[in-house]
């Protein structure tokens, strides 16, 4: 058995592996927690790591390969020319290594640059811009920010900054 990758419908995802799970097959659908702001509102939803795209486990000579292609929510599976490709060995298993709470976590120093500009958008200093310095522990990063005429290192949730406009 081997994990290969199916390819969905737009925000499809989640309806096609509930599919292919009523078929027997084995999927998995890595998320991450994702901040989305709309009027004034942010809130934190789970989102798919790889949008349109899932895994699914079967055999390389399974002979049902081609019933995932008519699945509800699927597009296609991608393939080396007619047969299923499988995904490269031990890629679903390190992206399951880094879930805590069925959530894929997201290093902060993947998400930002030493000196890049950011602007905080919730908690006690929400508004003001800062510079990215480094990544703290637990998910949180140290902001560089200029206060009363003097620099000061802040400790914020990743989650709690975005890239300055």
């Amino acid at each position: 058995m081997r994990w290969f990758v199916v390819h969905t419908h737009p925000r499809a995802e989640k309806l096609a592996a509930a599919h292919l799970r009523n078929q027997g097959f084995t999927t998995y659908l890595p998320c991450y927690r994702k901040r989305r702001s709309h009027a004034r509102r942010t809130e934190i939803v789970q989102a798919p790591l790889f949008p349109r795209y899932l895994f699914i486990k079967m055999s390389e000579e399974q002979p049902h390969w081609r019933a995932v292609r008519s699945t509800v929510g699927v597009a296609d599976i991608v393939r080396q020319g007619e047969r299923p490709a499988p995904a490269p060995e031990g890629i679903v298993e390190a992206i399951q290594a880094r879930e805590t709470d069925g959530m894929v976590s997201l290093p902060a120093q993947d998400l930002f640059h030493k000196g890049e500009a950011l602007r905080i958008s919730a908690g006690t200093f929400q508004g003001h811009t800062g510079l990215f310095e480094c990544t703290g522990d637990n998910e949180r990063i140290v902001v560089l920010l200029e206060l009363l005429g003097r620099k000061v290192r802040l400790n914020v949730p990743a989650l709690d900054v975005a890239h300055a406009a």
